[in-house]
């Protein structure tokens, strides 16, 4: 990965739903959460995003994990309803950044 590469919307994206993942499993609280992300979406390129997650393990293959049948229909909801709270917070913090920022 050519560090110097400028991030796309997809990469940042991406970044976000791996932050989330690593949120529920408890490895960030939320306000670490909430830090993170802000700086996702102020990361320019790729060694930007690449540094936000260089202190976390490194995430299975979802495709892999769907394949294998892993996980409940409870568990489902769960993580739907965490989604759901994760993009509230990161509409909010996109609101206010760009609240700050006018």
């Amino acid at each position: 990965m050519d560090v110097e590469l400028r991030a796309s919307d997809d990469d940042r994206n991406r970044v976000v739903s791996e932050l989330h993942q690593h949120t529920t499993a408890g490895r960030l609280t939320l306000d670490e959460f909430s830090d993170r992300v802000g700086a996702v979406w102020a990361a320019r390129t790729l060694g930007d995003l690449a540094a936000l997650t260089r202190d976390l393990p490194t995430l299975p293959d979802p495709a892999a994990e769907a394949t294998a049948g892993s996980g409940t229909a409870g568990h489902g909801h769960r993580e739907l309803l965490v989604l759901f709270a994760v993009a509230a917070l990161t509409l909010l913090l996109l609101g206010s950044f760009l609240a700050a920022t006018r």
